[in-house]
């Protein structure tokens, strides 16, 4: 038995290793890519002289966003809608009880009326759509997704037209006016790590998750969301550091608009998206409502348009449960 199991250990070595490198190279591509994009994201608020809440929301979602939506194709067309879907619901909620959480506990930030204007009931409204088109059925159809996409560009175009308004810049000196062409450069690079770093990421903890024997479930809402949330992450604790808290927070909640609206619109577009696992529907779907809701008051309470620290606490703390639960 001992040295079957030695045999064993040594046989999946080098397997092992890879997905470790895999999942090393991953975060370090996600990390620079980050960095690149809001650089790239500033430049363009500055050059277009569009309210970085703009460019967060638009530029830094969509690139930040397409680890989701790379994913959630592949899964649905390869025959794993679970995987596709559990992609999403995973994402928006580690987007918010994760990486939101993460970056208030790192540093407090100031949330501005347009979160409550029109960030957070345009999050509910994709989310309350989501779910009333997939829970009766448990099928995400072609023109259910093509409403999501109209939805999305709806919103778009409200967005950039009626939200052209000046924002206070915490540190103007740290804003530099590039070259076009460098704003370019960073952005095609940026989007690109991230894009790399979070296909290397998801590879190396899938193949180390499957052979643990986990569901495809289990993997696209925990491990497969985690690994698609770690862009958010790098640019959110980024932005964070460089006091760029703007573009922080109108990147989370146009990264849960986007997976909803754009990953599934565009996904069961191209291919309808049926349930299998009936947990995605009892239980996964009601923590995205219910995390997504959570926001509302913890930005209003203690303190008015503000999170900090306690609330980061509460939030990570909602996600340490969630995780639990769904594993067993």
């Amino acid at each position: 038995m001992f040295l079957s199991g030695i045999g064993y250990i040594c046989r999946s070595e080098q397997p092992f290793m890879l997905d470790v490198f895999l999942i090393v190279a991953g975060l370090a591509l996600l990390i620079a890519g980050g960095n690149w994009l809001l650089k790239a994201a500033v430049a363009l608020s500055l050059r277009l002289a569009i309210p970085k809440i703009v460019i967060g929301m638009t530029v830094v979602s969509f690139a930040t966003s397409a680890p989701e939506l790379i994913v959630s194709i592949k899964a649905a067309l390869d025959g794993s809608p679970d995987l596709a879907l559990g992609n999403v619901v995973g994402s928006n909620i580690a987007n918010l009880a994760l990486v939101l959480a993460v970056t208030v506990i790192l540093g407090s930030i100031e949330v501005r009326k347009s979160f409550y204007i029109t960030d957070w009931p345009v999050m509910m409204v994709a989310s309350l759509l989501f779910v009333g088109f997939i829970y009766f059925d448990g099928l995400l159809q072609r023109y259910e997704g093509a409403i999501l996409v109209v939805c999305l560009f709806l919103f778009l175009v409200y967005l950039l037209r009626f939200q052209k308004t000046a924002v206070v810049d915490e540190m103007p000196e740290d804003d530099v006016l590039l070259p076009f062409y460098k704003t370019l450069l960073f952005l095609v690079i940026g989007g690109t790590a991230l894009w790399g770093g979070s296909e290397l990421l998801i590879n190396g903890a899938k193949n180390l998750a499957v052979s643990l024997g986990v569901s495809e479930r289990v993997i696209g809402i925990t491990i497969v969301s985690i690994g698609t949330s770690i862009p958010e992450l790098a640019a959110s604790i980024i932005a964070i550091l460089k006091k760029e808290k703007a573009i922080s927070v109108g990147n989370l909640i146009g990264s849960n608009i986007f997976n909803l609206l754009a990953v599934l619109g565009i996904t069961s577009v191209i291919t309808p998206i049926q349930v299998v696992d009936q947990r995605l529907l009892t239980s996964d779907i009601f923590w995205m409502l219910g995390i997504s809701f959570l926001i509302l008051p913890l930005v209003f309470f203690p303190k008015g348009l503000r999170l900090g620290w306690r609330d980061g606490v509460i939030l990570l703390g909602c996600y340490v449960v969630f995780v639990y639960t769904t594993i067993l």
